[in-house]
């Protein structure tokens, strides 16, 4: 039986019990606020899907996914019916009772709002958190059509919980006027940027966000608003792989849109980097 035959609906190397797990993995689907392209709601599934086109082992980090007790409990049901306001409050709440067991996640997007609750809920459990937010977009105004709530504002509401100097944004080439000043300058490398940044972020406890869209839309063109000037897939990985050995509490990957994304470029770079997350925070403890 080919891989596509035996696809079982999770995340490659998944384990089948809950609790035999450390790191649970969810899918966020929620698809409200996008502004350009909307799709991102059908990102998670896709994402699984293609991640049995990928090897457990990881060559890089000398580990394989088969050794970690992760289990992807797939796409949590979102609220809307009841609002936005509910839908984020719904996450919150689930990813607040994985931590309170003990363990982490790791979302699939799902729009980038999904960040919020999701690290609303990681810092009531690590209030020292640092959250590094690796996007092509600021995503740092106070509204955006007329509400506060928006993937263009996401940022934001995560720096407003977390504090300014907590919120940590790479990758960034997009702003508008009421953005410029709100982003400091760096690296223009990816990596190089990675390096200076990795002693602030030693003994704190570390959370992950990565839009797919911080990289280059020649790499990653299923997303809902492609950036041109991005850094190669090769390069991500290589930022991603110097968070080795920090304390990687959760993370997610977002703004997968399947509709746009010739050959599944996007999504197969998202499960690689999701393989790589998961050997990353397993090692953390």
């Amino acid at each position: 039986m080919g891989k596509a035959e035996s696809w079982a609906g999770r995340f490659l190397r998944s384990r089948e019990d809950a609790r035999e797990s450390r790191i649970i993995m969810y899918g966020a689907p929620l698809d409200v606020t996008t502004s350009y392209r909307p799709g991102t709601r059908f990102g998670p599934r896709r994402i699984r899907e293609v991640s049995e086109a990928l090897e457990s082992y990881s060559p890089i980090l000398g580990r394989d996914l088969a050794d970690v007790q992760f289990y992807d409990g797939q796409d949590l049901p979102l609220a809307l019916a009841a609002g936005l306001e509910a839908a984020l409050e719904g996450l919150d709440k689930e990813v607040a009772e994985v931590y309170a067991s003990g363990r982490k996640v790791l979302v699939l997007g799902g729009e980038h709002l999904i960040t919020y609750p999701l690290v609303r809920a990681v810092y009531r459990h690590h209030p020292g958190l640092v959250v590094l937010w690796l996007d092509a977009h600021a995503d740092l105004r106070e509204s955006h059509h007329g509400s506060r709530w928006s993937h263009a504002t996401v940022a934001r509401r995560v720096r407003e919980t977390v504090g300014e100097a907590n919120l940590v944004q790479l990758g960034v080439r997009s702003a508008c006027r009421e953005e410029a000043g709100l982003v400091p300058a760096g690296p223009p490398g990816l990596v190089e940027a990675m390096r200076r940044l990795r002693p602030r972020l030693e003994g704190r406890p570390l959370y992950l966000s990565l839009d797919i869209d911080v990289l280059d839309p020649a790499y990653a063109p299923g997303t809902g608003a492609p950036e041109p000037g991005g850094p190669s897939t090769r390069e991500l990985l290589e930022a991603v792989y110097l968070l080795d050995g920090l304390d990687l509490v959760g993370a997610d990957v977002v703004e997968v849109a399947p509709a746009y994304d010739h050959a599944d470029l996007a999504a197969i770079a998202a499960a690689k980097l999701c393989r790589e997350i998961l050997l990353i925070m397993a090692q953390a403890g």
